[in-house]
C-alpha cells in the first residue's frame, strides 16, 4: 500500500487538475494538427501556442483562486 501511495504522489505532482491537463493536451494537438493547414510560419505557431498555454494557466488559476475563497 504504501507504493501505492508514493505513486499517487507522484502523479499528483504532474495531475492535480484533471481539466487543466485535459485543456493542455487539446490545445497542444489543436496547435500540432490543425495549424499546419492554415499555412502560418513557424514562429507564429509557436505565438499561438505559448498564448494558448498562457490563457488556460491564466484560466486555471482564476477558477482555483474562486473554488479557494468560497
Amino acid at each position: 500500500t504504501s507504493l501505492k501511495t508514493i505513486l499517487r504522489e507522484i502523479l499528483g505532482l504532474f495531475m492535480d487538475d484533471g481539466s487543466f491537463a485535459f485543456s493542455i493536451l487539446v490545445w497542444v494537438s489543436v496547435v500540432v494538427f490543425l495549424l499546419p493547414h492554415f499555412g502560418l510560419a513557424l514562429p507564429w505557431r509557436g505565438v499561438i501556442l505559448f498564448a494558448g498555454l498562457a490563457m488556460i494557466l491564466f484560466w486555471s488559476a482564476v477558477r482555483f483562486s474562486r473554488q479557494r475563497s468560497k
